[in-house]
């Protein structure tokens, strides 16, 4: 539903056709008939009025019966007794303030729980009713994509507080992105957000009306990327008061920072602005009022997040306090006329100070204030100034550096929070305009202006959903019988009429150089404007004034003085002054400011009317272009008092912004009105996916006429509502199809039902067809993985067999290397061997002697020469040492030598004849072979290789030199 453009119209109950006729517009052809009329009427408010107890829980306006400005009061007044602030009123939304703060309304699970229903108008109606429709739109992109949200109403009825909540909603629900990193989301919100305090600061104020009162307008362009994500922001101003800054209305104050800076700032800072405690300002009345407005440190933190550094904010709270010290400046006349005007003495201190602030000489300063320069053709000539001048000059150096000081923040905001237009493509804009105003006492210029803007939106209002809807309807070939309602048109052609209107007549006056008089202007209107029945004269009124007749009520405007501030003159000298001054700040502000002379001539010369018209026209311009959603302000009572409802209050603004009369079309009408073509584009998929057979001929949006693409709709409806008929027959029995849509000539008109019903239906079709794409991809996902898992584990089994390949290679080659180098060692070590034991001179065969058969016994040992018994020892390897020098051994192993072996290792002693067996191999360490040195000794065991030692297992014996020979087991 977010993507359709919402207007207004009226049904019958004919076939097809639905108008109804509305009461106001049958109007008696027989006279006699319209008191009976009238007591029908009252009757039916009487009977409605009796359930006091259900009035407010009509939460549409549209659903009262019968809608008069007394059954609509009477519903308001109730649920807002109940604490029940917002209403909706057809395609408007209705907000009471309440004047007091309401908890848990704007909580950040309030903004949560609007943003993912998936019927937000099945909700209570709210605010963020209103902001999740536009989002909605932009999320649709159909066209016109861009949203604005126009808030309007009176002085204090809480225009800013919802500017601020929309704000606050779009900068939490659209910049809730995963794709960017949470520092720039937040860096983006916290920006956008922190835009509101300074701009309220510098440019609220408090009024007779508000405490919070805006005394600027302001159009926020929330800038959306294609993902509809918070991307940015830009802020467009309108018309500034900037004549509150030296002088403020009785029981007003000045604008917010100056009291800000009185009271929150620091002793040190206090001293750097030369403003001591127990200080009086003449521009500062009403300073001892208390209001949460009087924030000055979140005015600090906002610019600290915005960009501002602190000697950026030394300069500009320097400035303002210089601004405050040229308040109090008073001149006193000079007895002779040729010599200028003189400081008070008491004052004269102020004006250092002032200079010191503004970092200008002091004495260019009071000459710049008193004395003026006249061009004579090429000569210039000073001219003393009288002291109402000189109060003039004062003033309006002021009101020149407080203006172009909030123009500069505005350009630092929008050059902080503005994205790259590469980056955005669609925006919601959010308007905050000041309330129509009408000031018991003086209302001039700025009230003019004020009102002015009003009126451009009321009738950009009445244009949009009041008249064009309804000539629409006739166009369209439905049978309508018009709604009245007030038009403003003519209101407009006074003012800004062309070639002759109050703009025109001021403009005229301005660019004339001669002084103005007030009385003069006032003639010139009345006889030029005399025919227009919006603006009227009290000729027994001293005060020169006119009174023009508004859409929210009379208003009395001031002639005096209305001249002099369309001029808006800046004296050249005071430029040139500025542009010296050597603070960084102001020297830059005014650097490329274009000096313009009192006295220029001709028509060329901008006044404030022109400038504030031609800024309004491009806002209306832009308003134009986007889809419009319209929130009324409504001010319960004229004294801001918390939950106090004034019948008489109410029901003047209602009134003047056309509310029942908006109830009254949205309640019989068709909100909602499509193109055949964008009708087709966006719900032919549910003809193409319902039971009816479709034609065998394919549509061709584009190129297909009227009456072909009426068929289609027409078909695809019928459709729509027979299955609607077998889902919930027993759904709203009292209610027909036929009153919820109507086919025009090109256009299709849909009641809200109808549309949700096509929403519904689209939703269902589009989650068949998303789940029935998710089990495709899903499958085309699932086989791929299989797929790759299969030929991953055949890479691996590859892989696996080579890299087994290469090892067992390098193994192989490795194995053949370590072969070799043995084989090479073992032959080195064989030969060593051999050129140690196999010496042939050491191996002289001698006859072999006969021995004893005893001795020839196997394991017998034969000692020869041999006195004393001889200690042999066993081995492993079988062999056998004689410590004589001159025995011989001969030693074989065979099975007593083996048995003898055995028992040596198992530490065994034995003794036979005169010989023993001993092992050594638990106190030796190693089995090895020990010769004692009492001579040469040769030894030979078939020729078996021998390793060297150079370790002796014996640490305790003193012996040395032996060598240990170290055999391989062989039993």
């Amino acid at each position: 539903m977010g993507q359709i453009r919402s207007d207004v119209g009226i049904r019958s109950n004919t076939i097809g056709l639905m108008v109804p006729i509305h009461t106001d517009q049958v109007k008696g052809s027989v006279h006699s008939h319209q008191p009976s009329l009238n007591e029908s009427l009252n009757g039916e408010v009487q009977a409605f009025l009796t359930d006091e107890d259900q009035l407010h829980t009509y939460d549409d306006l549209t659903k009262v019966n019968p809608v008069t400005p007394t059954t609509v009061l009477q519903c308001l007044q109730a649920r807002y007794r109940v604490k029940v602030f917002y209403t909706h009123a057809g395609c408007t939304l209705v907000a009471l303030n309440p004047f007091q703060p309401i908890p848990d309304l704007y909580t950040l699970d309030v903004m949560k729980e609007y943003h993912c229903a998936p019927q937000p108008q099945e909700f209570k109606p709210h605010i963020f009713i209103v902001a999740e429709e536009a989002y909605r739109n932009v999320k649709g992109q159909l066209e016109p994509v861009n949203q604005s949200l126009v808030v309007s109403g009176e002085s204090g009825a809480g225009k800013t507080w919802t500017s601020r909540c929309l704000m606050k909603y779009y900068a939490t629900v659209a910049a809730s992105s995963v794709t960017k990193s949470q520092d720039t989301v937040e860096r983006i919100e916290r920006r956008v957000l922190d835009s509101n305090p300074i701009m309220e600061a510098f440019g609220n104020a408090c009024t007779l009306r508000n405490n919070n009162s805006s005394r600027f307008g302001k159009y926020i362009q929330l800038q959306l990327d294609r993902g509809q994500l918070l991307v940015g922001a830009s802020v467009q101003t309108y018309l500034l008061e900037k004549t509150r800054v030296s002088c403020q209305p009785d029981n007003e104050r000045n604008f917010h920072i100056f009291y800000q800076m009185m009271k929150g700032a620091t002793s040190e800072q206090r001293r750097e602005w030369k403003m001591p405690h127990g200080q009086r300002f003449v521009w500062l009345p009403n300073s001892q009022r208390k209001l949460e407005e009087d924030c000055f440190h979140e005015t600090v933190k906002a610019m600290v997040h915005l960009g501002i550094n602190a000697e950026r904010q030394r300069q500009i709270f320097r400035i303002l306090a210089g601004i405050l010290q040229l308040g109090n400046l008073n001149f006193s006349s000079s007895m002779d006329e040729s010599q200028p005007c003189d400081l008070e003495e008491q004052t004269k201190d102020f004006l250092q100070k002032a200079a010191e602030l503004l970092q200008v000489p002091a004495e260019e300063l009071q000459t710049c204030l008193i004395v003026r320069m006249l061009k004579a053709g090429k000569q210039s000539v000073l001219k003393p100034c009288s002291q109402a001048e000189c109060s003039m000059r004062r003033d309006c150096l002021a009101k020149v550096i407080y203006a172009q000081l909030f123009e500069w923040l505005v350009t630092l905001i929008n050059n902080s929070i503005c994205a790259d237009e590469s980056t955005w493509c669609n925006f919601i804009g959010v308007l905050d305009v000041y309330g129509f105003e009408c000031f018991y006492i003086t209302n001039n210029l700025e009230q003019l202006c004020i009102n002015y803007a009003n009126e451009k939106l009321q009738q950009h209002f009445v244009a949009h959903y009041l008249r064009a809807q309804q000539e629409e309807y006739v166009m369209e070939g439905l049978k309508w019988s018009f709604v009245k309602y007030q038009d403003n048109q003519s209101c407009l052609d006074l003012i800004e009429g062309s070639p002759i209107g109050v703009f025109s007549l001021l403009n005229e006056e301005s660019r004339l150089n001669r002084t103005s008089d007030a009385k003069t202007l006032r003639f010139r209107l009345e006889k030029e404007l005399h025919v227009n029945s919006n603006i009227s004269w009290d000729k027994f009124s001293k005060e020169p004034h006119f009174t023009v007749a508004h859409y929210a009520g009379k208003v009395n405007y001031q002639i005096q003085g209305m001249v002099e501030k369309n001029k808006d003159p800046v004296p050249a000298e005071l430029i040139k002054l500025l542009q010296k001054s050597e603070d960084p700040l102001l020297h830059q502000i005014f650097s490329d400011k274009e000096n313009e002379s009192p006295n220029s001539k001709g028509l060329s010369k901008v006044t404030v009317v022109s400038k504030f018209k031609n800024s309004l026209e491009s806002l209306m311009k832009i308003l134009h272009t986007t889809t419009p959603h319209y929130t009324r302000c409504i001010k319960p009572n004229p004294d801001c008092k918390p939950l106090t409802f004034k019948k008489e209050e109410v029901i003047m603004q209602l009134e003047a912004c056309g509310i029942v009369e908006t109830i009254h079309i949205s309640a019989a009408g068709f909100p909602i009105r499509i193109l055949y073509k964008n009708f087709l584009q966006r719900y032919g998929l549910i003809g193409k996916r319902s039971d009816v057979k479709p034609r065998s001929r394919r549509v061709d949006v584009e190129a297909g006429g009227n009456v072909f693409l009426r068929q289609e709709v027409e078909k695809l409806l019928h459709s729509v509502l027979q299955h609607d008929e077998v889902d919930s027959p027993h759904k709203r029995e009292n209610e027909t199809h036929n009153s919820w849509v109507h086919c025009g000539r090109t256009k299709v008109f849909l009641t809200q039902l109808m549309l949700d019903l096509l929403e519904d239906q689209r939703k269902k079709i589009l989650s068949r067809c998303a789940f029935s794409i998710q089990c495709c991809w899903l499958r085309y996902l699932r086989r791929k993985r299989r797929a790759r898992q299969q030929s991953a584990i055949l890479i691996q089994a590859a892989v696996r067999s080579w890299l087994v390949r290469k090892q067992v290679k390098r193994w192989s080659r490795a194995a053949a290397v370590i072969q070799r180098a043995w084989r090479k060692r073992r032959a080195q070590l064989k030969s060593l061997a051999d050129a140690e034991l196999d010496n042939a001179e050491d191996f002289v065969e001698e006859e072999e002697k006969v021995l004893n058969p005893v001795v020839m016994e196997p394991g017998s040992v034969q000692l020869s020469k041999s006195t004393k018994p001889v200690t042999v020892r066993g081995w492993p390897l079988g062999l056998a040492l004689a410590s004589a020098p001159s025995v011989t051994v001969s030693l074989t192993a065979r099975g007593f030598q083996k048995i003898m072996y055995v028992m040596a290792c198992l530490n065994l002693n034995s003794r036979r004849g005169e010989y023993k067996v001993e092992t050594n191999q638990y106190t030796q360490e190693l089995a090895s072979i020990r010769a004692q040195p009492r001579g040469s000794i040769k030894l030979h065991y078939k020729r078996s290789p021998l390793l060297y030692a150079d370790r002796q297992p014996d640490i305790k014996s003193c012996v040395t030199g032996f060598n240990e020979i170290l055999l391989d087991k062989t039993l």
